[in-house]
């Protein structure tokens, strides 16, 4: 391990090794963090859902209108590292509470937007809310529970993320079909506000337990299991991306289901994510690269069989429930191969992780929009599907090359 991870491993003078108050306040502190998560991941994938109803107002392209995704993505990559060092020194309740009250203002930004420049605008703060608040949330359960309860800690905050997909995003969708996507927005920005009181409330105080530095990054850049977690992330999560924010569009045109049937399918889409979520953390945690191969795997199949059997509502619907419990399982396989790869710098390996996602994610979603508006919605399909199949090509070759294979074996991280 490189001097300069190892000391900024190192926690701060005096600090606790977690949260020393009850066992119930403990509990709620993990799920006020996991509210946030749910509220950022909801807010930041919420135009999915409502893409179409948007693009027709402001009367802008599918392609256009995914600009929603490319931008949150692209910010949050660039204010990961950005917003982690230069607050290294900043209590991190402090910091979160902030992001949540950024949150809340840029989903009223959203909400009463009267063109869509402002939106995109809004975006932009999603953005920096995302890349800051996961780069601290993402390794903060080791501080809020003991450390034998850590591991179903993390479970938890990570639930969120398909939690956002199995109630934010279709409820939001709901929502705006019944009221219009702005009062969607304008409620996201209530839930924004009632968790940033929660946390004032129910956080300890969180000195900064490590200083993330560039030359901690480089480090970890120069590990070669770090390295190929990122090429992993950046070809899962680009075909993901590239094709799920398109997917109301393909069950619109292609499956022909009404606004009512689509939610439904987001909603069950989502339900499967919950799933993934739980059964992928399981695996990752002694297989990381397995884990992430088989969702990978899982993802190509069920995005190059939609244009095929998509076409019918029940085709659609059994082959969305694969791709909900593949992408369940990659944020946490993503994240748990980072963990492993910088043991005992949580904060920066996070920063990797959120960086990488997000910046991808970004990639994705401006990918899709390019095929979608010169081709169709069957053919993002088919090309995120293309992507994925190659990422786990490149996993087998690892393999086969011998190269790292993470692993966590007795509670203890290995390489």
């Amino acid at each position: 391990m490189p001097s300069a991870i190892a000391a900024s491993a190192l926690p701060a003078p005096g600090e606790p090794a977690a949260d020393a108050r009850p066992p119930l306040i403990r509990r709620l502190a993990v799920v006020s963090v996991t509210m946030g998560v749910f509220a950022i991941v909801t807010v930041e994938i919420l135009p999915i859902g409502l893409l179409p109803a948007i693009g027709h107002d402001f009367r802008v392209t599918d392609g256009t209108a995914g600009l929603m995704m490319t931008m949150p993505g692209l910010l949050a990559a660039l204010s990961a590292p950005v917003v982690t060092m230069a607050t290294a020194r900043v209590d991190r309740r402090t910091m979160l509470a902030a992001f949540m009250l950024l949150l809340a203002a840029a989903s009223a930004l959203a909400a009463a937007a009267p063109a869509y420049w402002l939106v995109l605008v809004s975006r932009v703060a999603v953005g920096v809310t995302i890349g800051g608040f996961w780069s601290i949330a993402a390794g903060l359960a080791e501080r809020l529970v003991p450390r034998e309860s850590a591991g179903r800690a993390k479970a938890v905050i990570f639930s969120a993320v398909p939690l956002g997909s199995v109630l934010g995003v279709p409820l939001g969708t709901f929502v705006g079909d019944v009221a219009g996507w702005r009062t969607a927005f304008a409620a996201m920005g209530v839930l924004a506000v009632a968790v940033w009181v929660a946390m004032l409330v129910l956080l300890p105080p969180l000195p900064p337990a490590e200083a993330v530095h560039p030359t901690v990054l480089r480090g970890l850049l120069r590990r070669s299991g770090t390295r190929l977690a990122l090429l992993m992330t950046f070809l899962v999560v680009l075909a993901h991306f590239g094709a799920y924010t398109y997917v109301a569009p393909f069950l619109d045109e292609v499956t022909q289901a009404g606004p009512g049937l689509v939610t439904l399918f987001l909603l069950v889409y989502g339900a499967a994510g919950v799933v993934g979520n739980f059964v992928g953390g399981a695996l990752a945690a002694r297989r990381p690269r397995a884990a992430f191969a088989g969702a990978a795997g899982l993802i190509a199949l069920a995005t190059l069989l939609l244009p095929l059997i998509g076409r019918r509502a029940g085709g659609a619907v059994a082959l969305l429930v694969v791709w909900g419990v593949a992408y369940g399982a990659v944020p946490v396989c993503s994240q748990t191969w980072f963990a492993v790869a910088a043991p005992g710098a949580p904060e920066a390996a996070s920063v990797l992780f959120t960086a990488s996602f997000q910046a991808t994610l970004s990639l994705g979603a401006l990918a899709g929009g390019a095929v979608v508006d010169r081709a169709s919605a069957a053919a993002v399909m088919v090309c995120g599907g293309l992507v994925a199949a190659a990422a786990v090509l490149l996993a087998w070759g690892a393999g086969r090359a011998g190269g790292p294979a993470p692993t966590v074996a007795g509670g203890r991280r290995s390489r």
